[in-house]
C-alpha cells in the first residue's frame, strides 16, 4: 500500500498552518527526504515499509532536537527558504540570551531543512559565516565540562558504600561504567543478557550506542580488577542479589528496598553519582553521568595508556574527540616547571 507522505503544505518547509506544528510522523520526517524543484514541493509516495525505515533513520531524540530547533525558528518568524538577512537577524537576536552552541546548533538545523530541500542553502552565505565569527567572538566562552571522576575519587566513593542492595547496585554501576568508558545512556540501555562471564572477566555487549545509531553493536571487555575494587565481582554480585536473570541490568529501587523491573533513566544515574560523591565528601558541583568516561579517559591518560587502547574501550571514533580528556590527564606529565621549580 502507497501512502501520500510528503505534502506541499509541510510544515518543515513552509508557513501554512504556522504555529499549530500538528503533523504526523511522517510529516515530522519528511525534512530528511523532501525534493523541491524551483521551490515547489514534489508530492512523493512511499510504502508502509519505506516509512517505517524512514522513520528509523533518526533517534527518537535527535528527531525530537531537530524538530523544536525548526519550531523555534519559525516561531520567531523565519521561513524556509530563508534569505541570509532572516538568518543573522535570527542570531542578532539572540545573541547573548541564548547559548552560542543552542544558537549554532539551530542555524545548523536551519541549513539542514535547505539542504534536504534542495534549496539554496543561506546559512552558507559569507555574511552569515561572519556573522557566526562574531557571536562566537562576543558571546563565546569555554564548553562547560563534566568534572572527570578519576580512579582515585572513585575508590574513596566505592570505600564509603556498606552492604545494601542499593549499596550493591551502585558499586556494579559505578565500578562498570568506570571500567567500560560508558556514557550514562549505556548503561542504562544495558540488560542482563549483554553481560557474558568468561575467564578473563566479563564481555559486555553494547548493541547501540550514541555514534552507533545502526546498532552494529561492540563487545567491551571488562578485567577482573587488580585493586581492591573489582567490577567484574561488582556487577556480578549486584546481579545475585538483585535476582536479575533478564531484562534491564539497573533498575530503580524503592524505599524498602524493591528492586523495579524498569531500567534507569539516565537522570537517575547523574543524581546517583553526585548522591554518592557528596555523601563521601566531594563537592558534587559539575560532576554528571558522564563523569563516569570522562574519568576513566582521564585517568587511563595519565597512567599513560595509548590512546588507540582508550579508544578502544570508550569508542570515540578518533584522537581528536579524545584530545581534551588526553590533554587534562597529561597536564602535569613531564610538566616543563617542574623541570624548573
Amino acid at each position: 500500500m502507497r501512502k501520500r507522505v510528503l505534502t506541499s503544505d509541510n510544515s518543515q518547509l513552509t508557513r501554512v498552518n504556522r504555529g499549530t506544528f500538528e503533523h504526523s510522523k511522517r510529516e515530522q520526517i519528511a525534512v530528511n527526504c523532501t525534493n523541491k524543484t524551483d521551490g515547489v514541493a514534489l508530492i512523493d509516495t512511499l510504502t508502509d515499509e519505506a516509512a517505517d525505515l524512514l522513520r528509523h533513520s533518526l533517534s527518537e531524540n535527535t528527531a525530537r532536537a531537530y524538530q523544536g530547533d525548526l519550531d523555534h525558528f519559525r516561531a520567531w518568524g523565519g521561513v524556509v527558504p530563508a534569505t541570509p538577512a532572516m538568518i543573522c537577524a535570527y542570531v542578532g537576536d539572540h545573541a547573548g540570551k541564548l547559548a552560542v552552541a543552542t544558537i549554532l546548533r539551530r542555524i545548523s538545523m536551519v541549513s539542514k531543512a535547505h539542504e534536504a530541500a534542495n534549496l539554496p542553502n543561506p546559512c552558507r552565505a559569507e555574511v552569515v559565516k561572519a556573522t557566526l565569527r562574531g557571536l562566537k567572538r562576543k558571546h563565546g566562552s569555554a564548553q562547560r565540562q563534566a568534572k572527570p571522576l578519576l580512579r582515585d575519587d572513585l575508590f574513596l566513593v566505592i570505600d564509603g558504600l556498606g552492604d545494601t542492595i542499593r549499596d550493591h547496585r551502585d558499586r556494579a554501576l559505578l565500578l562498570l561504567g568506570f571500567a567500560g568508558g560508558f556514557r550514562r545512556s549505556e548503561l542504562v540501555g544495558l540488560e542482563r543478557d549483554d553481560i557474558e562471564g568468561v575467564r578473563q572477566g566479563l564481555v559486555v555487549i553494547l548493541r547501540r550506542s550514541k555514534t552507533d545509531q545502526e546498532g552494529e553493536g561492540r563487545r567491551i571487555g571488562i578485567p577482573h580488577g587488580r585493586t581492591r575494587h573489582c567490577p567484574v565481582a561488582a556487577v556480578e554480585r549486584w546481579i545475585e542479589v538483585a535476582g536479575i536473570e533478564a531484562g534491564a541490568l539497573f533498575r530503580p529501587i524503592n524505599r524498602h528496598g524493591h528492586v523495579g523491573s524498569t531500567p534507569l533513566t539516565g537522570d537517575a544515574v547523574s543524581v546517583l553519582i553526585r548522591e554518592r560523591l557528596k555523601a563521601a565528601g566531594f563537592d558534587p558541583e559539575g560532576y554528571s553521568g558522564h563523569s563516569l568516561r570522562a574519568g576513566f579517559a582521564t585517568s587511563a591518560a595519565q597512567a599513560g595508556v595509548s590512546t588507540l587502547k582508550i579508544r578502544a574501550q570508550t569508542g570515540h571514533a578518533s584522537d581528536e574527540m579524545l584530545s581534551r580528556y588526553v590533554r587534562e590527564g597529561e597536564l602535569f606529565t613531564g610538566n616543563a616547571a617542574g623541570a624548573l621549580l
